[in-house]
């Protein structure tokens, strides 16, 4: 297998590229000691025989190489991109290199729309579709140390080779049940630049928490705001600069000095000095003085709606049958939440958006209006409609 270590090579890759109807892709990346992924390795590969020319590594840390050439063919709307769980991946290059691979096609959600159950690992499409072994021996180890060994190249290249696979599989059960459509729409999100850029701003959203005080709210927001900023800015993970446990403690605590830093449990010893100190004991400060009518304001859990339980009961039987005649798992088409929501009155959920409308909403809405009922037929539920 080749590695590609300069610009010229990733461009007569590519410019290769394009001449086929879709290239397989995966990076190999570290994350532990930043915020942001630190890209190690990309993989790629196009429809051929496994001739080096066909699949080969691409070396983000060779010191001459750009990344410009394969943004260049993400860019090209003739060739299909294909992943696998490719969240990840699409963060690395949208933050490097602003650009979402266009269009994009993920094996993952492929496979759980074609029945392969909710979420199905990498590992499970090879065995069932390509029939293949894997070896996951060089999973986790250190993708930036150079030069790689020869197991960590077989590995890398395995994502990529037995990917073509599956993708040749998955595109001919979607164009038989004719669920394009449902994976595009899936896809959506993916292709989103708000699903990777996360506002300090916005960050206290993502503490858990119980209390609904708009000062101790107020307070965690700042908090919050201020580690979201500084992980950002040097580029190191946010539990570097101190954990959402310590948030809440000093949301209750708030402490005035560094004296009182110097009292938390929870608060490392990095964090009760320096910028670091200064910036927690500002964002208490900003907390307890922000005006009232600015407190966050956490949402209303569906724990708290007013469920029928009865009717959340029987979406439930009506959600087993609709995915089992659709082959769909069934957390594809509605998480328990959303029954419960929509057993409570909501309409606003995902469950009743899309594909899943067709699939199981309205059903469930007439369901819910009384318009039809569920009757058992052998081993299968029937529905009846009664309107």
């Amino acid at each position: 297998m080749r590695t590609l270590k300069t610009t010229d090579e990733l461009a007569a890759y590519c410019a290769r590229a394009k001449d086929f109807p879709y290239v397989t892709v995966d990076t190999e990346f570290l994350r532990e000691k930043t915020y942001y992924s630190k890209l190690c390795l990309v993989q790629l590969a196009v429809p051929g025989d496994d001739d080096e020319d066909d699949a080969v590594l691409v070396d983000p840390l060779s010191g001459g190489i750009s990344l410009e050439p394969l943004y260049d063919l993400f860019r090209n709307e003739k060739v299909v991109k294909v992943f696998h769980a490719a969240r990840q991946d699409l963060e690395i290059f949208f933050i490097e290199g602003n650009v979402f691979p266009i269009p994009l096609f993920d094996t993952q959600v492929a496979a759980m729309v074609c029945g392969f159950g909710e979420q199905v690992g990498y590992e499970t499409l090879v065995r069932k579709i390509a029939k293949q072994p894997l070896d996951k021996s060089s999973r986790f180890t250190d993708w930036s140390r150079r030069p790689l060994t020869d197991a960590q190249k077989t590995y890398a290249v395995a994502d990529v080779t037995h990917l073509r696979v599956i993708y040749e599989y998955l595109a001919k059960e979607l164009k038989k049940t004719g669920r394009h459509a449902w994976v595009e729409e899936e896809l959506e999100v993916l292709t989103a630049p708000t699903t990777y850029i996360i506002p300090p701003e916005d960050a206290w959203k993502r503490v858990k928490t119980r209390t609904n005080s708009g000062k101790f709210l107020s307070v965690v927001r700042e908090l919050a705001r201020f580690r979201e900023g500084y992980a950002q800015s040097r580029n190191v993970p946010r539990s570097r600069v101190f954990k959402d446990d310590a948030i809440l403690e000093m949301a209750s605590t708030k402490p005035q000095s560094d004296k009182d830093l110097g009292r938390s449990r929870l608060l490392m010893r990095e964090a009760r000095r320096g910028e670091i100190a200064e910036g927690i004991l500002n964002a208490v400060k900003t907390g307890l003085n922000a005006d009232p009518s600015t407190f966050p304001k956490v949402e209303d859990s569906r724990a708290k709606l007013q469920v029928n339980p009865a009717l959340a009961d029987l979406l439930r039987v009506l959600l087993k049958a609709k995915s089992e005649n659709v082959g769909v798992a069934q957390k594809l088409v509605a998480p328990v939440a959303d029954l419960d929501a929509i057993a409570a009155g909501e309409r606003d959920v995902a469950a009743l958006r899309g594909w899943r409308r067709e699939v199981f909403g309205e059903d469930a809405l007439r369901l819910c209006d009384g318009e039809i009922a569920l009757a058992a037929h052998g081993s299968r539920v029937k529905v009846v409609t009664l309107k």
